[in-house]
């Protein structure tokens, strides 16, 4: 058995990691970006531009983790941290896969649609429906709190175990 992630896992977990984050922080930022501004307007599509590529390589990550088992847990890890690790996981995938489609479902019912870096434009599939809009935003917004809170529980768990536990898990995933 093999103690580390695959070097493709690693990567997509810290590129993904960084471009995560960096999302999260350009959404809280559109937060104070006043409506129909011109700023807003670019700020939005460079968002929703970075989502559709991030949504493209969580779908990469996904397949790749599906058909590549990851190295076991230590056997000496507590049951409760165990099925505390694996929860939080799945429940970091369920973000992953449900930020980048409620965020674009919102927007196909809209107006505005997505120009993508600017270079191609998507147009909306969906109707104006302001209600739509409105649940799927919402969704998406709920779903970004949840994700900041379990970002911060595995980043606290990671830390855990390097500085606290030092049981060589963070080794598994660091480059």
């Amino acid at each position: 058995m093999r103690d580390r992630y695959t070097n493709v896992a690693i990567a997509l977990h810290w590129i993904l990691a960084l471009g995560i984050l960096a999302q999260i922080g350009l959404g809280y930022f559109l937060d104070n970006v006043p409506r129909g501004s011109p700023e807003r307007s670019a700020w939005v599509n460079f968002h929703k531009s970075i989502g559709i590529t991030l949504a493209a390589l969580i779908i990469l990550r996904l397949a790749w983790r599906l058909t590549h088992m990851p190295p076991p847990l230590p056997v000496a890890m507590p049951a409760w941290e165990l099925v505390a690790a694996r929860a939080n996981h799945a429940l970091l995938y369920v973000c992953m896969v449900g930020m980048p489609l409620t965020g674009y479902v919102a927007t196909n019912f809209s107006k505005f649609g997505i120009k993508y870096f600017g270079l191609v434009t998507l147009p909306p599939w969906g109707i104006d429906d302001k209600q739509i809009y409105a649940a799927f935003n919402g969704a998406h917004k709920i779903l970004a709190l949840v994700f900041v809170a379990l970002i911060l529980l595995h980043v606290a768990a990671a830390l855990k175990h390097a500085l606290w536990e030092r049981d060589g898990l963070l080794r598994r995933m660091w480059p």
